[in-house]
């Protein structure tokens, strides 16, 4: 028998992909699986730690995780999933943020011809590489894919960054069913039922292996579940299929390309104001992230990197140290404008370049505001904007979809 090394993996060779069922927490009924990914039994790898500790140690982790991806794909096809059934399948950040080669589309497209598949995604993708997770979520949507967020509740970052991923499933941490309910658990319920609430996702609660951990998934708001109590990972073979499929929602793309101003003008009334109006308002909206006691994402264009001030590069900093994503945009930033912070540059002749806009998202509280620039190069301080202001959860998501996607990659 070959004897294999670490490089074979890399092509899929010796992988194993076992399943876990998902379920109706009405009824237990399954409707889909998750793919676990394992390296050869009784080797160096066998445990997904193990597999993807020597991947990072060698630098290899993105082409692991192609291979992983195609593994579970391929067992998917090949053992029998419905088209009625889900199968969810985990990405790692480096592998969201490039674009999907050629053969794991093509695997990929495959898969859907035959079921529904859902890519599972962490926080740690969009505080990476925000543009490049964002294009590619939204090109894996087009293709018929859902998109899950998982691990939600395990860190706190998860909670501001949800509606920026507009997942069609929220994947709850173990945590949250297997530990005392309290204050941090009912806050974590309620930014996810306001999630819910907002764009309809579906909530699967992981970790139940008793009863009473159900009866605290549904007491949460979870609808489905997974867990040792509903089975532990395994092979597939040949599942029943799903009596009530579960009917992912789809997204509005439409709104990416519309600058800050665009959005906000044709929502609110807009107004006229000096910089040191909007400097105060800049001021509460960033004070106001201060006070979360979740980690807030906060996104900003100044227009020029002169704009980014030592005075706020501090405030920034400060934010930094206990938001989920902060960024900074303007002509000539830096990629990395202060210590915490992300950066992207503005070209000259990019509409944004001409606007102010600062966008604060919470779990419990979102505002904005954008002001387009009116060209009178009085004193500085006097310069005069045309702007509006939201405190609309909705609409400070869309402005802050159109920041990210200009973030690097």
């Amino acid at each position: 028998m070959k004897t294999l090394d670490f490089q074979d993996l890399l092509t899929g060779d010796g992988l194993r992909s076992l399943f876990q069922p998902i379920v109706r927490l009405d009824d237990l009924s399954i409707v889909g699986f998750e793919a676990l990914v394992r390296g050869p039994q009784y080797s160096p790898w066998e445990r997904p730690d193990q597999l993807f500790g020597t991947a990072n140690s060698l630098g290899v982790t993105l082409e692991l995780d192609r291979a992983c991806c195609a593994s579970a794909l391929r067992t998917g096809l090949t053992n029998g999933l419905q088209s009625s059934h889900l199968l969810f399948v985990n990405m790692e950040p480096a592998t969201l943020a490039e674009p999907i080669p050629g053969e794991l589309e093509r695997l990929l497209r495959q898969a859907l011809e035959s079921h529904h598949v859902v890519i599972e995604v962490t926080e740690r993708a969009i505080t990476s590489s925000p543009a490049g997770l964002l294009k590619n979520l939204e090109r894996v949507k087009a293709l018929g894919c859902g998109v899950a967020l998982d691990d939600v509740g395990a860190d706190s970052r998860s909670l501001a960054l949800m509606p920026f991923l507009e997942p069609d499933i929220i994947k709850l941490d173990l945590s949250l069913i297997q530990q005392r309910p309290g204050a941090a658990v009912g806050a974590i319920a309620s930014a996810v039922e306001a999630e819910v609430e907002r764009n309809g996702a579906q909530v699967v609660a992981e970790g139940i292996e008793t009863p009473q951990h159900l009866d605290a998934a549904v007491a949460i708001g979870a609808t489905l579940g997974q867990g040792w109590l509903f089975g532990k990972p395994a092979a597939l073979t040949a599942p029943t299929p799903a009596s009530r499929p579960i009917v992912l929602r789809s997204s509005d793309k439409a709104k990416r390309s519309a600058t800050p101003f665009q959005v906000l003008s044709q929502h609110r009334p807009v107004r006229n104001g000096t910089k040191r109006v909007l400097l105060m308002m800049s001021r509460q909206l960033e004070d106001q992230a201060m006070t979360f006691g979740e980690a807030p994402v906060v996104l900003a264009t100044l227009q020029e990197h002169r704009f980014f001030t030592p005075a706020t590069k501090q405030r920034y900093e400060q934010l930094a140290r206990r938001g989920a994503l902060i960024a900074v945009l303007g002509m000539g930033m830096d990629p990395f404008p202060a210590r915490g912070v992300r950066g992207a540059a503005l070209d000259a002749d990019d509409p944004l370049r001409g606007e102010w806009v600062v966008a604060v998202v919470g779990p419990h509280f979102a505002g904005a505001f954008a002001a387009r620039d009116e060209g009178d190069y009085a004193d500085d301080m006097e310069r005069r904007f045309t702007f509006s202001v939201t405190y609309e959860r909705d609409l400070v998501i869309e402005i802050g979809q159109s920041i990210l996607g200009r973030l690097q990659a």
